[in-house]
């Protein structure tokens, strides 16, 4: 999945022309998402049955639509065209948040433990990056990751010989030129090149900072606040999905994998890297960790910096960012992104 994100002109073009999200009580909703290793389940979801199940349970209907451009997905919920997108942590503060859209995380379904990735030839660490490009989506969770990375040896991105803007679709072959010293990347990417290349060595990865890189459900936070059922019924759609992957369900696993263009081997390699929150109680207990404050305030300083925190934000702290403990980071007048544990609460009460 390309976790790319928007400029801020961008973000600023789609908050002006955006459709806003009408406060009301219905009973139809749509969900997008994307393929990447920890959101396959809602495809499952969709293909299964369990979502129509769930949702019939509640007296709605919710649609769960595949679209194959994680950032296009983002803009089309930005837009209003969906009830509550698959996205990161990060992509959701810069792009529906930052772009003024009250959003909410109603399901933390993992975090990247190892499958995002700085990958170089030969011998040398970090430090060793020092005066040399390297290749990344830009703007992308693999730059965040980057900047994380240099942070640990003491770097910044302005002792690199310069960041090469290079699209998902063409890091391999990039990576195979003699003029690319190292790229960062993510599964499956990760693991094609470092399968691949005998000098290639991954030297720093998303495991290293746990808990940073957060794959989410988010939703329209009035929608949600206007329909708990909704909230009730994908939750509950989700936990009874999750289970069954806990289990080792090979049937539903191997439904993922062919869904995600590989094989069951290949996508429990893939889950390998991926701490997922298979119990609700341990998705309530990240939304409520006492580092998360911390981790969505590097986030924005990471998107300030790089000019994409929203059209004209004058600070770090322009989009306020809400806790379950009712503690705020960023603009407490502003506040435009939630983690609400309320749902998945429930799910953990066995009260769905």
């Amino acid at each position: 999945m390309t976790k790319a994100i928007l400029t801020a002109a961008a973000v600023s073009l789609l908050a002006t022309t955006a459709m806003p999200v009408l406060a009301e009580e219905k009973t139809e909703f749509k969900l997008a998402w994307s393929i990447y290793v920890g959101w396959m389940p809602w495809g499952y979801l969709e293909d299964s049955g369990i979502m129509d199940k769930w949702a019939e349970k509640y007296g709605i209907d919710v649609e769960i639509v595949q679209i194959n451009d994680y950032v296009e997905s983002i803009n089309q919920y930005t837009a209003g065209q969906f009830d509550g997108v698959s996205a990161t942590n990060m992509d959701t503060l810069s792009i529906p948040a930052g772009g003024g859209i009250d959003t909410t995380a109603l399901i933390v379904g993992d975090y990247s433990n190892g499958n995002d990735a700085v990958i170089v030839k030969g011998d040398g660490g970090l430090a060793d990056l020092k005066g040399k490009p390297v290749n990344l989506v830009e703007l992308s969770v693999s730059h965040y990751l980057l900047a994380r990375g240099l942070d640990s040896v003491g770097l910044s991105e302005r002792d690199l010989g310069g960041v090469v803007n290079t699209s998902d679709a063409d890091m391999i072959a990039a990576y195979t030129t003699d003029d690319v010293q190292a790229v960062v990347t993510w599964n499956p990417l990760v693991s094609e090149i470092l399968n691949s290349s005998d000098d290639a060595r991954a030297v720093f990865d998303s495991s290293q900072i746990p808990g940073e890189i957060l794959d989410l459900m988010v939703v329209n936070t009035q929608t949600l606040a206007d329909n708990p059922a909704f909230g009730k019924a994908v939750a509950g759609a989700w936990y009874e999905v999750m289970g069954l992957m806990a289990d080792g369900d090979e049937e539903v696993l191997t439904a993922m994998a062919e869904a995600s263009g590989t094989d069951l081997k290949g996508y429990k390699a893939q889950l390998a890297a991926t701490e997922m929150f298979y119990a609700p109680a341990d998705a309530v207990a990240q939304a409520s960790s006492a580092e998360l404050p911390t981790t969505m305030t590097e986030v924005a300083e990471f998107l300030f910096d790089k000019g994409i925190l929203g059209e004209g934000a004058p600070s770090a702290d322009f989009v306020g960012v809400a806790y379950p403990d009712g503690t705020v980071t960023g603009d407490a007048a502003n506040v435009k992104f939630r983690f609400d544990t309320t749902y998945m609460q429930m799910a953990a009460d066995g009260a769905l």
